[in-house]
């Protein structure tokens, strides 16, 4: 039987189906500047999207810290124990100094912020099903499965939005998830390995990390890029792949991991892929799905430029403007 959580309560019908909470950011002694990730990024995300009169507070979903029971849907308790150790969380994170700190600050500071991006991300799904389409403006921790994290991954929000669903709405049953993030996004891949209700189609590039040969047996669908890949050959391997993917494994739902980190000059990414040319590739998998009547729910993932937060708004304000998303409600 599934257990009682907060995560799939009912939300208002004046709300859009857009995730975040001021939680998601992480700030403590500075330390969040140690790893190129920009920890503040989502909230500078909705900030610049209240600045174009497009959001206000009340119209955001407020994202709920996912417990250790709702975790547990995916996750083993040994690896969730793991993570009470504060030497495993600076490994995950990759930022070494959090070794030196007691783990409640860890907790309170590091994990909980992700844990409620997890929470808002599950969130998000059954908002998806509900009004068409779903964002968080967070998640999209794809390197983590059940028992392993790494590379700033502590917990598996794509997996568990997907296991939530297949447990709690009889509507789904089969789910596809769309990883156009940089890196390769082993850690669903390694929890769907022989679950053939989920398929996987990855566009990463081949030279970076993590490289996991194994999870890659479950990508259905692998589209291995080359150092400095740009706008054009990219827009048109997304253009293709993804139609073909929607034909070949009709689903319930989409999960669209849309990192940003394929951005020209991420330090991390090795793409060479344009702002406008980001924007473009998110209407392109939205267009896709809506064309397709297919529930789509959006993550924001990797992205190490402080340019991500604004690309990300952009792409949002485009949704809209093509009616690709709008304030839809149950009814």
């Amino acid at each position: 039987m599934s257990h009682d959580t907060k995560l799939y309560q009912e939300v208002s019908k004046t709300c859009w189906p857009i995730i975040y909470s001021p939680r998601y950011n992480i700030t403590f002694m500075g330390l969040e500047k140690l790893h190129p990730f920009d920890a503040g990024k989502w909230g500078k995300v909705v900030h610049f999207l209240k600045e174009e009169n497009f959001l206000t507070d009340v119209m955001i979903v407020e994202a709920r810290e996912a417990t250790e029971e709702d975790l547990r849907v995916v996750h083993t308790q040994r690896y969730l124990n793991k993570l009470k150790w504060s030497f495993v969380v600076a490994t995950i994170t990759e930022i070494p100094p959090v070794i030196c700190l007691p783990n409640f600050l860890v907790q309170r500071h590091v994990l909980r912020p992700l844990r409620t991006q997890t929470g808002g991300t599950i969130m998000a799904g059954k908002l998806a099903i509900e009004r068409g389409w779903a964002i968080n403006i967070g998640g999209g921790f794809h390197h983590c499965s059940s028992d392993r994290g790494g590379g700033f991954c502590a917990y598996a929000d794509i997996s568990l939005s997907i296991k939530f669903l297949f447990e709690r709405v009889e509507a789904v049953s089969k789910a596809t998830i769309i990883d156009l993030d940089a890196h390769q996004g082993n850690g669903h891949e390694r929890d769907f390995m022989d679950d053939s209700r989920v398929y996987i189609m990855d566009i990463y590039n081949r030279n970076i990390y993590p490289g996991d040969s194994f999870a890659k047996r479950a990508i259905k669908r692998k589209i291995e890029l080359d150092w400095g890949t740009g706008d054009r050959e990219y827009l048109q391997k997304v253009t293709q792949h993804v139609e073909e993917a929607l034909k070949e494994h009709r689903p319930d739902v989409v999960i669209y991991n849309a990192g940003t980190d394929v951005l020209e000059g991420d330090p991390l990414g090795g793409l060479s892929v344009s702002a406008r040319g980001i924007v473009k590739r998110d209407e392109l998998v939205f267009q896709a799905a809506r064309k397709h009547n297919i529930p789509i729910l959006m993550v924001t993932s990797g992205g190490y430029q402080k340019e991500s937060a604004r690309i990300i708004a952009d792409s949002i304000l485009n949704l809209f403007n093509l009616g690709l998303i709008d304030h839809t409600d149950a009814d």
